[in-house]
């Protein structure tokens, strides 16, 4: 099940990252190996640069230690809310 249009209202409303960066951030993860550092911090980096909103070493290292470890929640959209 695909995520819905108002789930992307949402993050770009919150975000101002519009559907297709949101998609092509997708396809890049779909296609990368998210059990590699490497891709997750160039990943992180892109999202931030995006966003303009930086993050320090220690929210990137916190963030790839949940991602490694599968503590990501599985429905992220109630994250959203």
């Amino acid at each position: 099940m695909g995520l819905s249009d108002s789930f992307f209202n949402k993050v770009e409303k919150k975000t101002n990252v519009n559907k297709d960066t949101i998609l092509d951030l997708a396809s890049r993860l779909k296609n990368g190996n998210m059990k590699n550092e490497d891709t997750l911090r160039s990943i992180i980096n892109d999202l931030s640069n995006i966003t303009g909103k930086p993050v320090s070493k220690e929210q990137s290292d916190k963030i790839i230690s949940t991602i490694l470890n599968d503590n990501v929640p599985k429905n992220i959209e109630n994250m959203i809310d």
